[in-house]
């Protein structure tokens, strides 16, 4: 489960066996949980979160994707989708 970023009180990661699912990331904080594709990004799914905190969210998503995309490619390969 490599971590990707840490912004505030996020972690950003991803699950190493999810190799047939298209580039995503999660996000925690406490035991709140959430999943958002990385192209576009969207909202996959939410545990907890608000629409405030989630929107906050995509925002720290959106101003990382490349950095996020990156590790994702770097750690499944170009070829996984």
């Amino acid at each position: 489960m490599p971590t990707v970023l840490r912004h505030g009180p996020y972690r950003f990661y991803f699950y190493s066996h999810e190799t047939t699912e298209p580039p995503h990331i999660h996000v925690d904080r406490e035991n709140l949980s959430a999943k958002f594709w990385l192209q576009p990004i969207s909202l996959a799914r939410n545990f907890g979160f608000s629409p405030k905190e989630l929107r906050e969210i995509q925002s720290i998503i959106l101003e990382n994707q490349s950095k996020l995309l990156e590790a994702w490619y770097g750690y499944f390969g170009t070829g996984s989708r």
